[in-house]
């Protein structure tokens, strides 16, 4: 059995995209996700269609994630001690669980 998380979700903004909190919820599971802080949503002119999360760049601690659906963007920030493929596994572990 694994050991749960330490993680927690930081609710800075009011507004997130639709079906992304449980996402985010999910990967905090994960053993190795530290702090998930959602930042900003910004509207873009390409359209997605259905939910979509990839790890964009590197941060101090962690990486940047990008969320899009529709027309929207946002920008979520994770700290973990996971490489960049390890953290792309978990969401997608954690998009199928939610689905």
């Amino acid at each position: 059995m694994t050991q749960a998380s330490d993680g927690r979700l930081v609710w800075n903004h009011s507004t997130h995209l639709p079906g992304l909190i449980p996402i985010l919820e999910r990967l905090l599971e994960q053993p190795g996700i530290g702090t998930v802080t959602p930042g900003v949503i910004a509207n873009v002119r390409a359209h997605s269609p259905e939910l979509r999360v990839k790890v964009s760049v590197p941060i101090r601690g962690g990486f940047k994630l990008i969320a899009r659906k529709g027309k929207t963007v946002q920008e979520v920030f994770v700290l973990t001690e996971f490489d960049k493929p390890t953290l792309e596994g978990a969401i997608a572990q954690a998009i199928e669980a939610t689905r």
